[in-house]
Protein backbone atom coordinates (compact mmCIF):
# COMPACT_ATOMS: atom_id res chain seq x y z
CA UNK A 1 0.00 0.00 0.00
CA UNK A 2 1.21 3.29 -0.81
CA UNK A 3 2.02 6.29 1.64
CA UNK A 4 -0.97 8.49 -0.42
CA UNK A 5 -2.96 5.60 0.84
CA UNK A 6 -1.79 5.82 4.37
CA UNK A 7 -1.99 8.90 5.23
CA UNK A 8 -5.43 8.89 3.89
CA UNK A 9 -6.61 6.20 6.17
CA UNK A 10 -5.04 7.70 9.51
CA UNK A 11 -6.84 10.66 8.73
CA UNK A 12 -9.75 8.89 8.61
CA UNK A 13 -9.95 6.35 10.77
CA UNK A 14 -11.97 8.32 13.48
CA UNK A 15 -14.82 8.63 11.44
CA UNK A 16 -14.51 5.69 9.44
CA UNK A 17 -17.02 3.90 11.15
CA UNK A 18 -19.72 6.82 11.14
CA UNK A 19 -19.64 6.20 7.00
CA UNK A 20 -23.00 4.41 6.19
CA UNK A 21 -21.55 3.32 3.15
CA UNK A 22 -18.45 1.41 5.14
CA UNK A 23 -21.27 -0.19 7.13
CA UNK A 24 -23.05 -1.62 4.52
CA UNK A 25 -20.45 -2.87 1.97
CA UNK A 26 -19.01 -4.78 5.22
CA UNK A 27 -22.21 -6.27 6.23
CA UNK A 28 -22.76 -7.28 2.96
CA UNK A 29 -19.46 -9.02 2.75
CA UNK A 30 -19.32 -10.62 5.88
CA UNK A 31 -22.81 -12.27 4.59
CA UNK A 32 -20.94 -13.10 1.37
CA UNK A 33 -18.29 -14.86 3.31
CA UNK A 34 -20.71 -17.12 5.31
CA UNK A 35 -22.60 -17.87 2.65
CA UNK A 36 -19.12 -19.50 0.94
CA UNK A 37 -17.29 -20.35 3.99
CA UNK A 38 -17.89 -24.13 5.64
CA UNK A 39 -20.71 -25.24 8.28
CA UNK A 40 -20.55 -23.65 12.01
CA UNK A 41 -18.55 -26.77 13.16
CA UNK A 42 -15.30 -26.84 11.12
CA UNK A 43 -15.67 -22.76 10.43
CA UNK A 44 -15.14 -22.37 14.21
CA UNK A 45 -11.75 -23.94 14.25
CA UNK A 46 -10.05 -21.93 11.72
CA UNK A 47 -7.52 -19.36 12.40
CA UNK A 48 -8.19 -16.14 10.19
CA UNK A 49 -5.86 -13.40 8.60
CA UNK A 50 -7.97 -10.06 8.05
CA UNK A 51 -5.49 -8.21 5.24
CA UNK A 52 -6.01 -4.11 5.76
CA UNK A 53 -8.64 -4.65 8.26
CA UNK A 54 -9.08 -0.99 8.97
CA UNK A 55 -11.04 -0.33 12.19
CA UNK A 56 -11.75 -4.13 12.21
CA UNK A 57 -15.75 -4.06 11.15
CA UNK A 58 -14.84 -7.63 9.32
CA UNK A 59 -12.79 -8.79 11.85
CA UNK A 60 -15.39 -8.61 14.62
CA UNK A 61 -17.95 -9.45 12.72
CA UNK A 62 -15.81 -12.74 12.17
CA UNK A 63 -14.74 -13.19 15.52
CA UNK A 64 -17.61 -15.39 17.19
CA UNK A 65 -17.72 -17.83 14.03
CA UNK A 66 -13.86 -18.77 14.36
CA UNK A 67 -11.04 -19.67 16.07
CA UNK A 68 -9.28 -16.50 15.53
CA UNK A 69 -8.62 -13.36 13.67
CA UNK A 70 -5.18 -11.69 12.97
CA UNK A 71 -6.15 -8.23 12.34
CA UNK A 72 -3.60 -6.39 9.83
CA UNK A 73 -3.34 -2.95 8.63
CA UNK A 74 -0.91 -0.64 7.28
CA UNK A 75 -2.49 2.14 9.13
CA UNK A 76 -1.74 3.43 12.47
CA UNK A 77 -4.66 4.87 13.15
CA UNK A 78 -6.90 1.97 11.95
CA UNK A 79 -5.45 -0.60 14.18
CA UNK A 80 -5.48 2.09 17.09
CA UNK A 81 -9.57 2.53 16.39
CA UNK A 82 -9.88 -1.26 16.69
CA UNK A 83 -7.46 -1.68 19.51
CA UNK A 84 -9.86 0.83 21.52
CA UNK A 85 -13.12 -0.95 20.19
CA UNK A 86 -11.03 -3.96 22.18
CA UNK A 87 -10.20 -2.23 25.18
CA UNK A 88 -13.18 0.38 25.46
CA UNK A 89 -16.27 -1.41 23.71
CA UNK A 90 -18.94 1.19 23.27
CA UNK A 91 -21.75 -1.08 24.44
CA UNK A 92 -21.59 -3.21 27.59
CA UNK A 93 -20.91 -5.95 25.12
CA UNK A 94 -18.19 -7.80 26.21
CA UNK A 95 -15.68 -7.84 23.43
CA UNK A 96 -14.48 -10.87 21.57
CA UNK A 97 -10.78 -12.08 23.19
CA UNK A 98 -9.62 -13.73 20.01
CA UNK A 99 -8.61 -10.93 17.61
CA UNK A 100 -5.01 -9.79 17.63
CA UNK A 101 -4.50 -6.11 15.97
CA UNK A 102 -1.58 -5.66 14.21
CA UNK A 103 0.09 -2.29 12.62
CA UNK A 104 2.27 -3.58 9.53
CA UNK A 105 2.82 -3.18 6.14
CA UNK A 106 2.66 -7.43 5.93
CA UNK A 107 5.15 -8.43 3.10
CA UNK A 108 6.59 -11.62 4.04
CA UNK A 109 4.63 -14.60 5.75
CA UNK A 110 7.09 -15.00 7.80
CA UNK A 111 7.22 -11.40 9.59
CA UNK A 112 7.37 -13.18 13.35
CA UNK A 113 4.50 -10.37 14.14
CA UNK A 114 2.03 -13.13 12.71
CA UNK A 115 3.65 -15.53 14.97
CA UNK A 116 1.22 -14.55 18.09
CA UNK A 117 -1.41 -17.01 18.66
CA UNK A 118 -4.45 -14.54 19.60
CA UNK A 119 -6.12 -17.52 21.84
CA UNK A 120 -3.36 -19.02 23.52
CA UNK A 121 -1.12 -15.88 23.61
CA UNK A 122 2.05 -17.82 22.62
CA UNK A 123 4.25 -17.78 20.02
CA UNK A 124 4.73 -20.03 16.89
CA UNK A 125 7.44 -19.48 14.15
CA UNK A 126 5.98 -19.72 10.72
CA UNK A 127 2.37 -19.67 11.88
CA UNK A 128 0.10 -20.59 8.69
CA UNK A 129 -4.27 -19.91 8.38
CA UNK A 130 -6.72 -21.38 7.11
CA UNK A 131 -8.49 -18.51 5.21
CA UNK A 132 -6.67 -14.80 4.62
CA UNK A 133 -9.93 -12.61 3.99
CA UNK A 134 -9.50 -8.83 2.30
CA UNK A 135 -12.35 -6.82 2.24
CA UNK A 136 -12.16 -3.12 -0.33
CA UNK A 137 -8.45 -3.30 -0.23
CA UNK A 138 -7.37 -4.83 -4.11
CA UNK A 139 -8.12 -1.77 -5.56
CA UNK A 140 -5.63 0.06 -3.13
CA UNK A 141 -2.95 -2.12 -3.93
CA UNK A 142 -0.18 -1.23 -6.80
CA UNK A 143 1.36 -4.84 -7.58
CA UNK A 144 -1.56 -7.47 -7.03
CA UNK A 145 1.01 -10.48 -7.81
CA UNK A 146 3.15 -9.73 -4.86
CA UNK A 147 0.15 -9.54 -2.94
CA UNK A 148 -1.27 -12.99 -3.87
CA UNK A 149 2.11 -14.00 -3.33
CA UNK A 150 2.51 -13.10 0.26
CA UNK A 151 -1.15 -14.32 0.78
CA UNK A 152 -0.62 -17.32 -0.70
CA UNK A 153 2.77 -18.03 1.75
CA UNK A 154 0.29 -17.32 4.96
CA UNK A 155 -1.98 -20.02 4.01
CA UNK A 156 -1.54 -23.43 5.55
CA UNK A 157 -0.37 -26.05 2.65
CA UNK A 158 -3.24 -28.70 1.78
CA UNK A 159 -6.61 -26.82 1.99
CA UNK A 160 -5.84 -22.97 3.33
CA UNK A 161 -7.94 -20.64 1.34
CA UNK A 162 -8.42 -17.01 0.26
CA UNK A 163 -11.72 -15.21 -0.06
CA UNK A 164 -11.36 -11.34 -0.87
CA UNK A 165 -14.01 -8.29 -2.09
CA UNK A 166 -13.79 -5.75 -3.61
CA UNK A 167 -16.01 -3.89 -6.24
CA UNK A 168 -16.22 -4.37 -9.92
CA UNK A 169 -14.72 -2.75 -12.79
CA UNK A 170 -18.21 -2.22 -14.73
CA UNK A 171 -16.63 0.78 -16.94
CA UNK A 172 -16.35 4.30 -16.98
CA UNK A 173 -19.14 4.64 -14.07
CA UNK A 174 -16.93 2.89 -11.69
CA UNK A 175 -14.34 5.45 -11.12
CA UNK A 176 -17.42 7.02 -9.40
CA UNK A 177 -17.32 4.78 -6.77
CA UNK A 178 -14.39 7.40 -5.28
CA UNK A 179 -15.15 11.23 -4.62
CA UNK A 180 -12.10 13.10 -6.61
CA UNK A 181 -10.79 14.15 -3.49
CA UNK A 182 -10.36 10.95 -2.88
CA UNK A 183 -8.06 9.50 -5.47
CA UNK A 184 -5.10 9.46 -4.29
CA UNK A 185 -3.85 5.88 -3.96
CA UNK A 186 -6.70 4.37 -5.79
CA UNK A 187 -4.32 2.24 -8.08
CA UNK A 188 -7.32 0.79 -10.17
CA UNK A 189 -11.28 1.56 -10.11
CA UNK A 190 -12.75 -1.72 -9.48
CA UNK A 191 -11.62 -5.16 -10.35
CA UNK A 192 -11.40 -7.03 -13.51
CA UNK A 193 -12.49 -10.71 -13.40
CA UNK A 194 -9.88 -12.11 -15.82
CA UNK A 195 -7.22 -9.85 -14.67
CA UNK A 196 -7.59 -10.92 -10.90
CA UNK A 197 -8.17 -14.92 -11.87
CA UNK A 198 -4.24 -14.87 -14.07
CA UNK A 199 -3.02 -12.98 -11.04
CA UNK A 200 -4.49 -15.84 -8.32
CA UNK A 201 -3.66 -18.87 -11.12
CA UNK A 202 -0.34 -17.17 -11.53
CA UNK A 203 1.16 -17.14 -7.96
CA UNK A 204 -0.23 -21.15 -7.58
CA UNK A 205 -3.79 -20.87 -6.46
CA UNK A 206 -5.53 -23.75 -7.66
CA UNK A 207 -9.81 -23.54 -8.10
CA UNK A 208 -9.86 -19.90 -8.33
CA UNK A 209 -13.59 -18.81 -7.96
CA UNK A 210 -14.32 -15.20 -9.51
CA UNK A 211 -18.31 -14.10 -9.24
CA UNK A 212 -20.46 -11.69 -8.18
CA UNK A 213 -20.79 -11.05 -4.59
CA UNK A 214 -23.70 -8.36 -3.81
CA UNK A 215 -24.58 -5.25 -4.89
CA UNK A 216 -24.40 -2.37 -3.25
CA UNK A 217 -26.37 1.48 -4.20
CA UNK A 218 -23.83 3.89 -3.15
CA UNK A 219 -24.54 8.19 -3.77
CA UNK A 220 -21.73 9.82 -5.67
CA UNK A 221 -20.81 13.22 -6.73
CA UNK A 222 -22.89 14.96 -8.87
CA UNK A 223 -20.21 16.24 -10.85
CA UNK A 224 -16.13 14.88 -10.34
CA UNK A 225 -14.55 17.24 -7.87
CA UNK A 226 -17.96 18.90 -6.26
CA UNK A 227 -18.15 17.15 -3.04
CA UNK A 228 -21.93 17.22 -3.71
CA UNK A 229 -23.70 13.59 -3.28
CA UNK A 230 -26.39 13.08 -5.85
CA UNK A 231 -27.10 10.32 -7.75
CA UNK A 232 -26.86 6.97 -6.79
CA UNK A 233 -24.88 4.16 -8.68
CA UNK A 234 -25.42 0.39 -8.23
CA UNK A 235 -22.18 -1.20 -7.54
CA UNK A 236 -21.58 -4.71 -8.52
CA UNK A 237 -19.05 -6.88 -5.68
CA UNK A 238 -16.65 -9.66 -6.43
CA UNK A 239 -15.65 -11.91 -4.44
CA UNK A 240 -12.56 -13.86 -5.46
CA UNK A 241 -11.49 -17.12 -3.68
CA UNK A 242 -8.57 -19.79 -4.67
CA UNK A 243 -7.28 -22.72 -2.40
CA UNK A 244 -3.47 -23.30 -1.36
CA UNK A 245 -2.47 -27.30 -2.28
Amino acid sequence: MTTANTARFNEEALSWDSNPSVQLATTLAHKAYLAHLPPPAILSTYDILDLGCGTGLLSLALAPSVRSVTAVDAAEGMIVALRSKLEHPPTPKTPPTNIHPIHALLTSPSDPLLALDPVTHTTRPNRRFDLVVSHLVLHHIPDLAAFFTTIHGCLRAGGGRVMVTDFEDFGPAARKFHPESKMDGVERHGIDRGMIRAVMEGVGFAGVRVERAFEMEKAVETEPGSGVLGPVVVFPFLICEGTKV
